[in-house]
């Protein structure tokens, strides 16, 4: 297979976002806010202009490719982040014991989970916020990836173990990933 000559990927910019790099730290605001992160490869480029970011490599072998792809998809959801912003929503599922959860401070305290008689806690990311309305858990923020991680962290603290999961089905689940 023939090498490629360059590998380009272009991000368009709105125009209520600015974007900024110096030195392998990319900076994103918007109207939400502000992300930071840093991206150092040394065969890997990123320039910015007025209206679009883009992220190349020249002569890329098949990781230097994914990985532009990845920066630039990246970069995509840092814009769309401070555009827009994230929302994940959850629902807590009970069949046998009612399940009760709260935020305190930056953990999500679900107690009664299977009549147990500690609760169990999920560790809420910076920059991230969980509001419960009911059953329903919603959770925003900017950053895809801490929003994403919140969500995954409490499904991970109501994971049923030592019980057949067909018959305990009680947990805390996504129902609904999406931007607002």
């Amino acid at each position: 297979m023939p090498k490629l000559e360059e590998m380009k990927r272009d991000i368009d910019i709105p125009d209520d976002v600015t974007v900024k790099y110096k030195k392998g730290l990319i900076t994103v605001k918007g109207e939400r806010g502000e992300l930071k992160r840093e991206f150092s490869h040394p065969r890997i480029s990123v320039s910015v202009s007025k209206e679009k970011v883009t992220v190349k490599c020249s002569r890329p072998t098949r990781s230097e490719m994914g990985l532009t792809g990845t920066v630039g998809a990246l970069i995509g959801n840092m814009i769309t982040g401070v555009k827009d912003g994230y929302t994940y929503r959850m629902r807590v599922i009970y069949s046998h014991f009612p399940i009760k959860t709260s935020v305190k401070g930056d953990q999500l305290v679900i107690e009664n989970f299977l009549g147990e008689r500690f609760p169990r806690k999920a560790l809420i990311r910076e920059g991230v916020t969980a509001k419960i309305s009911g059953d329903t858990i919603t959770i925003e923020g900017n950053d895809k990836e801490k929003v994403g991680q919140t969500a995954a962290n409490i499904e991970y603290a109501t994971r049923v173990k030592n019980y057949d999961p067909r018959v305990f089905q009680d947990g805390i689940y996504l129902v609904d990933r999406g931007d607002n």
